[in-house]
This record gives C-alpha cells, sequence and structure tokens, in this order.
C-alpha cells in the first residue's frame, strides 16, 4: 500500500488554513454539479420508482447505471479538481494488489475551495447513511428483490468514501487519531459553550 502527501485538503469542514483569503467561490460547478447529481439522482429514482413504475428491471437497471457513473465520476474527476484526492488499485506481475493513496502537494493547495471541499465531503458521506438505511429497511419491509440493489448503492459509495477518507489521513492509526481528536474538539466545544452561559 502506497501513501503520498496527506495534509493538503480541508477535510469534513476543516477550515483550509488560509485566514486571509476565503475561498468560498466554487471553481468547478460543473464537477461539483455532477458529484451530487449522479447520487441524489440513484437515490431519488430508488425512493420514487414503485410510484411512478412497476418494472421493477428497469428500475434496477437505471439505478445501477446511475450508481457506476456516481463512482466513476467521484474516484476520477470530482475527487481530484474539488479535493485534491486520488485513489486506486495497482496489480503488479505477481498478482499482488496494491493500494494507492494520494493527494495534491501542499503548494497546490490554492486550487481547491473550501466550498468545493464542503460539497464533496457532504456528498460523500450522507449518500452512503442513505444506502444504509435503504438496506435495513428493504430487509425489515421484505421487499428482497430489491436488497442486491441497494446493497451495490452502499458498497460502490462506501468505498468511495472509505478510499478519500484513506487518501485524507493515511492509515488506521491516523484514522484513529483524526476520530480521536475530532471527538476531544467536538467536546471541547461543548465544554466552553456551558461556561460561557447565556
Amino acid at each position: 500500500m502506497q501513501r503520498q502527501d496527506s495534509q493538503d485538503a480541508p477535510l469534513f469542514g476543516e477550515d483550509d488554513g488560509n485566514t486571509l483569503v476565503r475561498k468560498s467561490n466554487i471553481r468547478h460547478p460543473v464537477v461539483s454539479f455532477f458529484h451530487l447529481f449522479f447520487r441524489t439522482s440513484a437515490i431519488l429514482v430508488y425512493l420514487l420508482c414503485d410510484m411512478f413504475s412497476s418494472r421493477f428491471i428497469a428500475c434496477m437497471v437505471t439505478i445501477i447505471l446511475l450508481l457506476s457513473c456516481d463512482f466513476w465520476t467521484v474516484k476520477n474527476v470530482s475527487g481530484r479538481l474539488l479535493v485534491g484526492l486520488r485513489w486506486w488499485n495497482q496489480v503488479d506481475e505477481d498478482g499482488k494488489s496494491h493500494w494507492v493513496f494520494e493527494s495534491r502537494k501542499t503548494q497546490s493547495l490554492n486550487t481547491t475551495s473550501g466550498a468545493e471541499s464542503r460539497i464533496f465531503w457532504l456528498g460523500l458521506i450522507v449518500c452512503p447513511l442513505f444506502w444504509i438505511v435503504f438496506v435495513f429497511s428493504t430487509i425489515l419491509s421484505l421487499k428482497i428483490k430489491w436488497l442486491a440493489v441497494v446493497i451495490m448503492g452502499l458498497v460502490l459509495q462506501g468505498a468511495n468514501l472509505y478510499g478519500y477518507v484513506r487518501c485524507k489521513v493515511g492509515g488506521k492509526s491516523n484514522l484513529r487519531n483524526m476520530a480521536k481528536n475530532y471527538f476531544t474538539v467536538e467536546i471541547f466545544k461543548q465544554a466552553m459553550k456551558k461556561t460561557e452561559g447565556p
């Protein structure tokens, strides 16, 4: 497993470190649109499919095509342009699989904006949560024919989430440290709010 630079683009609403110049404009509006379009369209088609069509196969194929387009767009385009991260899998001559996680060099950080970073991470985190809910609701409502579709949605969007979190924070120990630090900061913020009072 290879890993390159990890402290580059803002993550989960972090400040991008540039307090004098606020970069809140969207530099890649088409990429930002398609980053959210395919994922939300797949969710909407899943939710509304039974209302508008009784043809399961047509709905399933449409959802899978939207999920595939989303996976490709997020993995190959929006991750690279919106937050400067990318990941992929290589197979060497011996047949061993190697995962590669990269992030943009610090010098080129000025090509990312805080707004694009928030759009990227929000879409990347929220949509898999919907698919988790869909998996449980499909099982509980006994709509077993939809189970393969919702699991595919969860796997494809979860794979991108996992890949980009690994790009951003590095190995498993860094991921644990980031979670610990995040919760420590949040607890500290809550404690400070309580001491300030109304």
